[in-house]
């Protein structure tokens, strides 16, 4: 039986795809790189905003197209889309044979059995899965028996193929081959940000224990990984339903222990749960690199009020800046929405002086949409399309600008980039970068090197966010 497996939206989501394909392969599928060869296409969907959901759409009824190509009989949708609306999105897209949610992961190869077999599989209605955990954070961990978390399964039979003989095991199996690869520290999210619905379909917060992560750190070192990249809804909640609100601080120590672990990234931190313990910890252990995935979402306010955030501009370059005084080189990154309602155009200043003052290296801008049960699309004050987009528009240039600059600052200070390709020039992202999303470090007079290398380098130029370096 051949998969194969197609994984939309975040780094949380790409765990949950390799936590799916260790479980396919163990109950016998065999996974294929080309969708045309396999006998079954999984499209793991992202259901976060309106384009994530047209692309998740748009992939599945590609995937549909090779029905009756001769080999692929049947599509199936996972992921978040998938668990947001089940039913609903089974109804509408009939092209797909078969909507699964959460609670189908830990059977996930029975269940595609079944569609195989000719068999069907009821799509499940919607629910909050906020309800599924005591609402007391410290009952969830002996409470959650029975309850499917994406990222917190039993390690599944694999064979020796996938899984060493001995040692440790992950739920998991390796989709890639880079040298970095996200490793999930909890799933779900306690707030309740009113723009956002990942809380209602993925459900309260819940952490997985140091000893779990760290097995798994081990693990991917096992499997080539040099960097892993700390993902979550809510990264510095970590451990507040184990008991200790400096657990992160003890994770990010006692990863720091494991052989052959080079980097160690912290993604998606919390401005108002950003304590100063935390900052020491990620300043003075030794592979945790200088970066900051600082989650603002805007700088106003007043503003962040109506968005049930906390902070203000000042509150945020006042975290910057703390941290720039002690850490120069460090690196921060952050997301933005353009829109929400009640947003004037005195907002709109206060968040573009903002950006000026604070030399992000790399900003994200969504034009804000509303999303269905959140307490966004009930609000008043909705700011008409035409002028989100316009708004948008002016602040993705203006920070296209402004992180140019800020890679221009760079030049002719010293770094570390990890070499992820090797062509005609090596290729990889220092410290201050994080995979994928921000920018690349072109190295052109390397020494011999390998993919997963370490070199230092001196930052001679700058294309955009990208940098180009010399080896020193």
């Amino acid at each position: 039986m051949t998969v194969h497996l197609v994984s939309m939206g975040c780094a949380r989501n790409d765990v949950d795809s390799e936590e799916l394909a260790a479980r396919m392969e163990a109950g016998g599928f065999r996974l294929v790189d080309d969708p045309a060869d396999a006998e079954t296409v999984v499209v793991n969907t992202c259901g976060f905003i309106e384009q994530a959901k047209k692309d998740s759409v748009d992939t599945l009824l590609a995937a549909a197209d090779l029905k009756g190509n001769g080999t692929t009989t049947s599509v199936v949708a996972v992921g978040c889309m998938a668990e947001r609306y089940g039913r609903e999105l089974a109804e509408s897209l009939p092209e797909a044979d078969a909507v699964l949610g959460f609670d189908d992961y830990d059977d996930i190869a029975a269940r595609l059995r079944t569609i195989l077999d000719g068999g069907s599989i009821e799509a499940h209605v919607p629910r909050d899965r906020r309800t599924l955990l005591p609402l007391s954070p410290v009952d969830r961990p002996t409470a959650r028996v029975g309850v499917s978390v994406p990222g917190h399964g039993t390690a599944p039979d694999l064979p020796a193929a996938i899984a060493p003989a001995s040692g440790p095991r992950a739920t998991r199996r390796r989709l890639g081959t880079g040298p970095s690869a996200p490793l999930k520290i909890a799933s779900g999210c306690d707030r309740r940000c009113a723009f956002c619905a990942i809380p209602r379909f993925r459900g309260s917060y819940l952490s997985r224990p140091v000893a779990d992560i760290v097995e798994e750190a081990h693990w991917l070192v096992d499997h080539g990984v040099k960097e892993v990249f700390l993902v979550s809804e809510n990264s510095s909640s970590y451990g507040k339903d184990l008991g200790d609100l400096r657990l992160l601080e003890k994770l990010l120590v006692s990863l720091d222990k494991v052989d052959g672990l080079e980097w160690i990234r912290v993604s998606y931190l919390q401005p108002a749960e950003l304590r100063p313990g935390l900052i020491d910890t990620m300043l003075m252990t030794d592979k945790v690199v200088p970066y900051f995935d600082l989650s603002f979402q805007h700088a106003s306010g007043t503003l962040l009020r109506r968005m049930r955030r906390f902070g203000d501009a000042e509150s945020f370059l006042n975290i910057i800046d703390s941290i720039r005084s002690r850490c120069p080189e460090a690196g921060f990154r952050s997301n933005f929405i353009a829109g929400f309602p009640g947003e004037t155009d005195a907002d709109v200043e206060v968040l573009t002086d903002f950006l000026q003052r604070a030399r992000l290296d790399v900003a994200g801008i969504f034009a804000y949409s509303d999303e269905e049960g959140t307490e966004g699309a009930r609000l008043d004050g909705h700011v008409d399309e035409d002028v989100i987009a316009a708004r948008r528009e002016d602040l993705a240039d203006l920070i296209d600008e402004l992180v140019s600059q800020r890679a221009e600052d760079r030049i002719g200070s010293r770094g570390r980039v990890m070499v992820e390709d090797i062509g005609d020039a090596v290729i990889g992202r220092a410290e201050h970068q994080g995979p994928e999303v921000d920018g690349i470090v072109t190295v052109a007079d390397a020494p011999a090197v390998r993919v997963g290398d370490i070199i230092d380098v001196e930052f001679v130029g700058a294309d955009g966010v990208d940098l180009v370096a010399r080896c020193v």
